[in-house]
């Protein structure tokens, strides 16, 4: 089953044509990794799924993404609303210069939910999800900005699935941690996919093969391939695939 069905998309930056013609279904509970060299169009692409790129003044994007029977790009979508369902989390963890608690209710307040028996549950159950209760239970009201770049990294996380998301857009979000930080967010994601659907950026290869399920190769601005993961990795239909992730890639 489909969460995400993408038609005829072109994204530009004024004239440049960043994203070309991109077709692919994304699915429920799964992960999918996107992948290919900088400057390709993945990120601008990952974007695309709930609107950040309206942010860009000169960006505009032509086609179809299909979510729940709407076209998101609509001039007609409630883009707030439309990313508290397709949450974000960006490369550089960004946590707010506030308590670890009120980086979990900040937006919850601000959508109206006031009853602090309520908002306790949902830190807790969104600290739980993003595998940071137990080193943070007794530092709620401590400064975020106190955490390491890990944990750092899984409040943002924490903070994304406090909004009760179908899907989690992530833009490379280990590319800036030590390797064991990075373990726990793979083994996040893939105990998370069974609650979101997970899309994620990433130039790490072994990252890709390790934690995704379908892997989308990009290459100026278009999808090479598109397949499971195990046969991008194993027997890829493309020879420029093929290149690119044996490192051979120019």
């Amino acid at each position: 089953m489909n969460i995400l069905e993408v038609r005829d998309l072109d994204i530009y930056y004024g004239d440049n044509r960043a994203v070309k013609n991109v077709r692919m279904d994304i699915e429920k509970n799964k992960v999918t990794a996107l992948i290919g060299p900088s400057g390709c169009g993945k990120s601008t692409f990952l974007r695309s799924l709930n609107r950040m790129n309206d942010l860009i003044p000169i960006s505009f994007a032509q086609g179809d993404i299909g979510y729940e029977g709407l076209n998101i790009l609509s001039d007609n979508i409630n883009v707030v609303a439309l990313r508290k369902e397709i949450g974000m989390v960006f490369q550089k963890p960004n946590p707010f210069p506030k308590s670890i608690y009120e980086n979990i209710v900040h937006a919850l307040k601000y959508d109206g939910i006031k009853d602090k028996v309520q908002l306790q549950k949902i830190v807790e159950e969104s600290l739980r999800k993003a595998a940071l209760w137990d080193e943070v239970k007794d530092r709620l009201h401590e400064s975020a900005l106190s955490l390491s770049g890990g944990q750092q990294q899984r409040l943002c996380i924490a903070r994304a699935l406090a909004m009760k998301p179908s899907v989690l857009l992530l833009d490379e979000p280990a590319s800036a941690l030590d390797p064991i930080s990075n373990a726990k967010i793979e083994e996040l994601i893939v105990e998370l996919k069974k609650e979101v659907s997970i899309v994620i950026v990433t130039h790490n290869m072994a990252q890709a093969s390790r934690i995704s399920d379908k892997t989308a190769f990009f290459f100026e601005g278009e999808i090479i391939e598109y397949d499971q993961t195990e046969k991008i990795f194993t027997n890829p239909s493309e020879k420029k695939t093929e290149e690119y992730i044996t490192g051979r890639f120019s």
